[in-house]
């Protein structure tokens, strides 16, 4: 069960899990793109089967557990992937903004994982979230984006802890920069979507690539996930060097194009 496979990393975890033989259930809020999806594979041999969910309505996540419970009697991974950003500074943004995100990536995987543990331990399978280095390291323009994530390792580390002799996996994975539609459907200070990403979206990992690693660490069971060497070196600085972490990343992000760190 993948969320937010409408696009991005939820779509080429569609692709690859689905590939390599497993039942894949599509949520996202676009139902047409992912009734498409679903076609697409079962028209190439594979089984897919479409829910359109808006994961920050608990009713719509119980809804989509159920769904997936009456089409194929069990749940061995569910992919918490479904996620909105933000770029804004905490002193200028509208407080729905942080709310609308913290009810996306964390409150969305909070209901999907609360309905789906119960079968989740009938089969000992796996919880994952698609995290984000913002997740341990505070971005500054993307307060909430960095608060939903921090909160999102929270959640899954005290998962893991109640359920360590229950045979629960649980994984959570940090990409890092991947090629996607995330910093397009950003929210500005007011609400609005930023449109265009301020990067240049081909340099960065593609969404298939990061698909495979996921993939992989779920059938080897890793605890966690961390790709791409900026992503990897964040870690070991915030561990080491948090304070010089803090200097090099508002360096990083006050260069980027239209960055809101900037002074007028």
């Amino acid at each position: 069960m993948i969320t937010g496979a409408s696009s991005g990393i939820g779509l080429a975890c569609a692709r690859e899990f689905a590939r390599n033989g497993a039942s894949v259930v599509l949520a996202a809020r676009n139902l047409d793109t992912i009734e498409s999806l679903s076609g697409e594979l079962r028209s190439e041999g594979m089984e897919a089967f479409a829910v359109q969910t808006d994961v920050s309505d608990e009713s719509q996540c119980k809804r989509l557990i159920e769904s997936a419970i009456n089409k194929y009697n069990r749940i061995d991974v569910l992919i918490n992937n479904a996620g909105i950003s933000m770029r804004a500074l905490f002193n200028q943004a509208d407080m729905e903004v942080l709310r609308r995100v913290m009810d996306v990536n964390f409150w969305g995987t909070v209901y999907c994982t609360r309905y789906a543990l119960p079968h989740l331990l009938d089969t000992k399978g796996t919880v994952a979230g698609i995290s984000s280095i913002a997740g341990f390291q505070g971005i500054p323009g993307r307060t909430g984006y960095s608060a939903s994530k921090f909160a999102m390792h929270g959640f899954l580390e005290a998962i893991r802890a109640e359920n360590r002799n229950n045979g629960l996996h649980v994984l959570i994975a940090a990409p890092g920069f991947t090629a996607s539609n995330i910093r397009k459907s950003a929210l500005m200070a007011n609400g609005s979507e930023q449109g265009e990403s301020p990067r240049t979206e081909e340099t960065l990992m593609p969404a298939e690539e990061v698909a495979r690693h996921i993939y992989r660490a779920v059938v080897k069971r890793k605890r966690s996930l961390i790709l791409t060497a900026g992503g990897k070196f964040t870690v070991f600085l915030k561990k080491f060097a948090p304070g010089l972490l803090e200097k090099l990343i508002f360096d990083h992000f006050v260069r980027e194009p239209d960055s809101p760190l900037k002074t007028p």
